[in-house]
Formats: structure tokens, sequence, C-alpha cells
């Protein structure tokens, strides 16, 4: 009989938490979480505040759809230096760096709007935001992982997603307390403030160390067949070939050599695991703001109940994972993600009751804490160091791709078939997520048992 795998001691998990780069991706976390809401459910809330009809925001969910198509550009993001900037900084804070700006320009545009008769350019400053915000997260996932070994990627996991929690916050209750004092033009300008947490951050953190593209290209069979097979063809030809395949091609070659056909099933499992949360999240601030709660209210509840849960969520769930592993924490999370949408339908039945709210922004908060802090150390341990940004992207963007599609016609089915029905819709779209959850925990080269840490 085998001798089962020990666990690590609680107190080796929570020893983790002080190292360096998990500190430090807490503040990226922050900076990573921050302008999605603000391209999302926050201008939601603006738009159905400033007359916009409520079908008309469904499909501005679509503009999130930018997050879920990123992996077109990883392999620029992971190969392609900048001028100046990568010299200076590094391949992926320069990227950072040149994201952040492009997000603070696209936050001053929407700024500068009142939405109501001008939801062309509202679009526009949206999908600026977002692009950048998508090409942010490409480089934060490979300084992620490159920068620190695998045996903590699961803490470091966690405080990126407390940091991102935090900045959902921030861009969730914290714009609505001061679009509620002030207005929504002068809440949006203070969101482009807090892009400097992250600016502040990379310009403070080193770059991690990599081997140089030379090198790394060198170490492919497929590039260096191509270079014998097209000897004596011109050198700017070779060496555009060269990178194309290093870039494009490896990345996904290498992940299906790795896992074989079950490859298919994880890319399956991995569009599916959030999809009943994103389905819903779209329509969550037009229910609450419908029901006849202010948008005070909301961000109270949200400030207060929602952060603690979401920090909560966060911490807990890697821990859990540092002690008991990914797999059967794959499970549970996909379990209270799909359960909580249920909470909504509920809060939509009964309508305007404060309790109920807190409820549901508790176990909403507390759920995809804890899920999001799981799932980010499965994806993690998928990714070949070789391939960091184009194989970890490919893998968030077919995280969010299915529940952004779907959220994009939430607005016509609220309207056809109302709140409640909606959100039981969504809690039913988790059960493959759950099903297939199943299956991956029993796999142990897809979910290794934790590693054990000498005290």
């Amino acid at each position: 009989m085998p001798t089962p795998t020990p666990q690590r001691s609680w107190r080796d998990a929570f020893a983790v938490y002080w190292h360096a780069p998990v500190i430090t991706m807490l503040f990226l976390g922050f900076s990573a979480g921050l302008p999605f809401l603000l391209v999302f459910s926050t201008l939601s809330a603006w738009l159905r505040s400033d007359g916009v009809e409520v079908a008309a925001i469904g499909f501005f969910a679509w503009v999130g759809m930018l997050y879920s198509i990123k992996f077109f550009w990883a392999p620029i993001v992971d190969r392609l230096a900048l001028p100046l900037l990568t010299r200076t900084f590094g391949q992926r804070r320069s990227w950072m760096l040149l994201a952040q700006a492009m997000m603070v320009a696209g936050l001053v545009g929407l700024a500068s709007l009142e939405p109501q008769g001008n939801l062309a350019w509202v679009a526009v400053f949206a999908l600026l935001v977002a692009f950048g915000s998508a090409t942010q997260d490409i480089a934060i996932d490979a300084f992620r992982i490159e920068s620190a070994d695998d045996d903590i990627q699961a803490a470091m996991a966690s405080t990126y997603i407390i940091g991102y929690r935090s900045g959902l916050m921030a861009a969730g209750a914290g714009a609505l307390f001061v679009a509620a004092a002030t207005s929504w033009n002068i809440a949006y300008l203070c969101m482009a403030a807090l892009v400097g947490v992250g600016v502040i951050t990379v310009l403070l953190r080193p770059e991690p160390a990599r081997n140089s593209l030379t090198i790394q290209l060198a170490h492919e069979p497929k590039v260096r067949a191509f270079l014998r097979a097209s000897r004596g063809k011109p050198r700017w030809l070779r060496r555009l070939g060269a990178w194309s395949i290093g870039a494009i091609i490896c990345p996904f070659s290498d992940f299906f050599r790795r896992y074989g056909m079950r490859a298919l099933w994880v890319l399956v499992f991995i569009g599916v695991f959030r999809i009943s949360d994103l389905a819903m999240a779209s329509m969550a601030n037009p229910l609450y703001i419908d029901l006849g709660f202010s948008l005070a209210t909301i961000a109270n509840v949200t400030n207060i109940f929602g952060i603690a849960m979401s920090v909560t969520g966060g911490i807990l769930g890697g821990l859990l994972v540092a002690r008991y592993g990914i797999g059967p924490l794959l499970i549970l999370g996909a379990v209270m993600v799909m359960l909580t949408n249920l909470l909504f339908a509920l809060l939509a039945m009964i309508g305007n009751q404060l309790p109920m709210l807190v409820v549901a922004i508790v176990g909403d908060n507390l759920a995809n804490g804890l899920a999001s802090a799981v799932f980010i150390a499965f994806l993690s341990s998928l990714t070949s160091r070789a391939y960091t940004a184009t194989q970890y992207a490919l893998f968030s963007s077919l995280m969010t791709l299915p529940g952004k599609f779907i959220s994009g016609f939430g607005g016509i089915m609220v309207t056809s078939q109302g709140y409640a029905s909606f959100f039981v819709a969504a809690a039913l779209l988790g059960l493959p997520a759950v099903a297939l959850a199943i299956w991956v925990s029993r796999d142990k080269q897809l979910v290794p048992a934790p590693k054990v840490v000498s005290t």
C-alpha cells in the first residue's frame, strides 16, 4: 500500500505569505482588479442611473470580451521588446507600464463624457481601458509565475486575488461612494488616479530573471527544425519565422504534448468554471437599482461586507490549497459559485430588503474570493515556465469568454423573463463546472499533491 502524501503544516501554510513576491502580488492584484468593474458593472450602474435602457447596458458587457481574446496578442507581450522601455525596465515591467498608461487615458476619457447621447464614445474609451487592462493582465500573470517557485504560487494567487478583489471593491463600492457624494465624472477621475498603485509597484519591484529570447528559441526543436530547413533563405525571413514559431506555435504544442487528449477537456473545464459567475455579473447592479436601493446603500453593503468576504475568501482559498491541494478546492469553489446565484434570485423575489442584500453580497464575494484563488493556482500549475505569458493568457481568456458572451444577452433575458429567472438560469450553467471539477480533481498529473516544506 502506498504511503499517503504528508500534508503541509498550518505553520508552513501561513509562513509563505511573508515572501516578498507574495506581498508584491497584493498590489499588482489591486492594479489588475481596479479597471475591470469600471468597464463592467460599475459602468452599467452609471449608464442605468443616466437613463440608458437595460437592453443596451447588457450589450456593453461585450466590452469585457477583450479579456477573453487576449491570447491573440499575448505572444507579442511575451516576446516583443518595447523601444526604450524594455531596455530600462525589462520585458514584463515595460509592458505593465504601457498598459497602465492606456488605462489612465481611457478612464480620463470616460470621465469627460455624459453617457446619454454619447454611447459611441463611451464604448470607445471603455474598449481602451479594457485593452490596457487585458494587456496588463498578460504581463502581471507572467511576472507572477516567473517571480517564484511553484510551491508558493498558491500563496501568490491568494494575495493576488485579495488585491484583485480590493481593486474590484475600490472600483465598485469606492466609485459608487464618490459618485453619490459628487458625480460619476469625478468618480472615474479618482479611479484613474488609483492606477498609480500599480505604477509605483512596478517601479519598485525588480524584473524576474528569465532566459533571453535567443536562448529560448535555441532550445525549441520546432525552431531548430525550421532553421535547418530554411538555410539559404534571407536572414530576416529566418528570424521572423523562428520568432513566430517560438512565440505562437510552441506554447500551444507544449501544452498538448504534456497532457495529450486530456488537454481538450482541461480547456473545456477552464471555459466553464466561472461561466455561472460571469453570466450574471452584468445584471447585479441593475437589479439593486431597480429594486430601489440607493447608490450609497449599495456602496455601504459592498464596502463593509463585500471587501471583508473577498479578503476572507482569498486567504481561506490560499491556505486550504497550501494544506490540502488544489483538487478538493476546485470542487468546493465550483459548487459555491453556482449556488450563490440563487441568493440573487431570492433577492429579486423578496424585493427591497436590506438583510437579503447583505446575504447575497456576502455569499457572492466569499465564494468568488475562494474560487478565484484556487483557480488561479490551478491555472498557474498548468503553465510552462518557458511560455508563461502566452499559455496563461490562453487559459485566462478561455476562463472568461463563454461567460462574457452569455452575459451580453443578460439584459434581454431580464427584460423578457425577469431577474429571478435570469439568476436561476445562471446557477444552472454551473453544473458542468462541478462535474468537470470532480474529474480534474482525480487526475494526479493535473492536480499534484501539495509540497511539504520542512520546518
